[in-house]
């Protein structure tokens, strides 16, 4: 009897545990940075970046959020416009939230792609290695689902 109360003192525990905010609290004037690479032209590693994405934002809202996806390297099937039709419907679902999608330019120059063939509002940097550095600089938190 005595583990059966034990068992039942540890499930309600956890079921009722919230996420403590650190201070300053998600706000609209200090929002939550998130930068997402994409590096693999892999259906599944793409939607779990797109998911995990997409549970950042339902949590804290999406006023309380910056989230910028990166891809570059063989991701960048990732912001293609003829490629996977449900990524792309993902992809733009998230740019209404305002998700930034970077493609990176080296690896468009690498791969020979032209900026027609990307999903409409992806921007282009130089370098996505390089964005990614300068976005954890600029207090962006770095997240490899």
């Amino acid at each position: 009897m005595k583990q059966f109360m034990m068992s039942i003192f540890f499930i309600c525990t956890f079921l009722g545990a919230e996420t403590e905010f650190a201070d300053p609290q998600p706000s609209l004037e200090n929002p939550r940075k998130f930068v997402f690479p994409i590096t693999k032209n892999d259906r599944h590693e793409i939607n779990h970046v797109l998911s995990s994405a997409n549970n950042v934002i339902k949590f804290y809202g999406p006023e309380k959020v910056e989230v910028v996806i990166v891809a570059y390297s063989k991701g960048i099937e990732a912001v293609m416009n003829h490629k996977d039709i449900e990524i792309k419907k993902r992809v733009k679902a998230l740019m209404t939230y305002e998700v930034e999608f970077i493609a990176c330019g080296n690896t468009m120059k690498t791969l020979k792609i032209d900026k027609s063939e990307l999903i409409d509002g992806t921007e282009i940097v130089t370098a996505g290695i390089v964005e990614l550095i300068e976005r954890q600089l600029r207090g962006y938190i770095y997240i490899r689902p």
